[in-house]
């Protein structure tokens, strides 16, 4: 992150956890659907962000969706969360003060 006083959040599909991005190592998209995120630790903790189950599935760059946003985010000010929503015919990042 940058040197200002920001915190990006990412929120899992079902908005119960919240993982902070700068903690994220790899992100990683399967060909079922799934999108996990590999924590920067020495057990090397993986996190489901989107579990695959949707009736739509997830665009093929998603995961790289998710980098460009919080990299826009990174410069901004305060704590953001970025969450993962499908409006009926798309899927996309919004992101929101936290």
């Amino acid at each position: 992150m940058s040197g200002k006083d920001t915190e990006v959040w990412i929120a899992t599909g079902d908005g119960r956890d919240l993982i902070r991005a700068d903690m994220i190592v790899v992100v990683r998209l399967d060909p079922g659907g799934r999108l996990t995120a590999q924590l920067r630790d020495e057990s090397k903790v993986t996190v489901t962000l989107i579990d695959g189950q949707s009736p739509e599935p997830l665009p093929g760059d998603f995961h790289r969706r998710l980098i460009r946003a919080v990299g826009e985010l990174a410069d901004s000010s305060g704590a953001q969360v970025v969450r993962a929503e499908h409006d009926g015919r798309v899927w996309r990042w919004i992101a929101e003060p936290l």
